[in-house]
């Protein structure tokens, strides 16, 4: 292969991959310990997630989908939580400050697993579903816990399953 068709093969991937990572999906590194025991479940280890674009464009998300979001007190960091409630669900805040919050059209309530060391809903309130960016279907590093994330009977499992 000479040097003009590497070329030309390099100008038209970029931006077919620009296009896949911005549209469909990528894969992200879960950084804390919010979303302990099903993320990051020790100190030691770092999980990285499948994060599924495409999943979300629409904004169909249920109860129990952990999900990427862009944090609303500061737009440059992202977050990793799970929807605990959806819009016209009535939820009861961690924090003794509220006693019942309604979520508004338009919004959803999301928390981390890990509640004392969690920045969610608690403190901030319903979050509006547009600052969703995808939705976490796979644990695919480290190979010892790949496995599809899954919420069934209001628990949220790993279930271990080939790609």
């Amino acid at each position: 292969m000479g040097k003009a068709n590497w070329l030309r093969s390099l100008a038209s991937g970029i931006p077919i991959g620009i296009s896949f990572v911005t549209s469909v999906c990528y894969i992200a590194k879960v950084n804390g310990v919010s979303m302990q025991p099903i993320l990051n479940p020790d100190s030691a280890t770092c999980d990285y997630v499948l994060l599924n674009r495409w999943a979300v464009r629409d904004f169909h998300v249920q109860r129990g989908d952990i999900v990427a979001l862009v944090s609303p007190r500061n737009p440059d960091a992202c977050l990793i939580k799970r929807i605990i409630g959806l819009e016209g669900d009535v939820i009861k805040p961690k924090s003794q400050s509220q006693s019942y919050v309604e979520v508004p059209k338009g919004f959803c309530w999301i928390e981390g697993e890990n509640h004392s060391q969690s920045m969610d809903s608690n403190f901030f309130g319903p979050i509006p579903l547009g600052l969703i960016t995808a939705k976490a279907t796979h644990i695919v590093w480290p190979l010892s816990r790949a496995c599809r994330l899954m919420f069934q009977n209001n628990k949220l499992s790993c279930k271990n399953e080939t790609f």
